[in-house]
Order: C-alpha cells, then sequence, then structure tokens
C-alpha cells in the first residue's frame, strides 16, 4: 500500500467529514492538494505550520483516492511532492494522527 500524507487543522478535517470529502484553497487556487511523503513532514510544519497548535496528519491510502495523483516538482524546494488533483475523498484517509509539537511527524 503506497501512503501519502497531509497537514491540516484539527477542524478543517472535522469540516471536511461533514462535508463527505476533503477539500483546500489550494484546489480551487492552484488545481491541487499539497500532501507530502513521510520524509517531507518536518519541513512541510517548518514552513507552513511554525507555531500552528491543533494539527493532524491525514494517512492517505493513494490506491483508494478517486481523484488523480501525481508527484510534482518544486523548484522552490528542489524536491518532489505529491499533489492530488481533487477533493480527497474520505475513504482514502486511513488515519488521522495528531502532530506533537516537538514531533511532527508523528
Amino acid at each position: 500500500m503506497s501512503i501519502i500524507y497531509h497537514l491540516t487543522t484539527k477542524t478543517q478535517w472535522e469540516e471536511a467529514t461533514a462535508r463527505g470529502r476533503y477539500e483546500t484553497p489550494s484546489l480551487a487556487e492552484e488545481g491541487f492538494i499539497h500532501c507530502s511523503e513521510e520524509r517531507q513532514i518536518p519541513g512541510v510544519v517548518e514552513r507552513y505550520f511554525k507555531g500552528k497548535s491543533d494539527l493532524v496528519k491525514l494517512v492517505i491510502a493513494t490506491e483508494r483516492l478517486t481523484s488523480p495523483l501525481y508527484y510534482d516538482w518544486s523548484p522552490s524546494i528542489e524536491d518532489t511532492f505529491p499533489h492530488v488533483y481533487g477533493p480527497i475523498n474520505l475513504d482514502a484517509v486511513i488515519d488521522v494522527q495528531k502532530v506533537e509539537k516537538n514531533h511532527p511527524s508523528t
């Protein structure tokens, strides 16, 4: 099983479960939802979520996604990141883990 991750707040995840799908502003603005491989999570937390609390990590089984998944190069980070080009269907999220302040990858 291939796994990718997405960081969000607990509140945003709860709103998604009420809607029946997970979407982000980046989906409307850029056409995709930013995701990460496990090794990339600490950097994502540092760059985009520093000082924020109430974070959760969505554990996503890629074979369950109903929206296309592509790996795109990020020139600013010089790395390839997984992007979901559409909403994330809730049954693709196999776990939701609290992101600990001192241990962002757990």
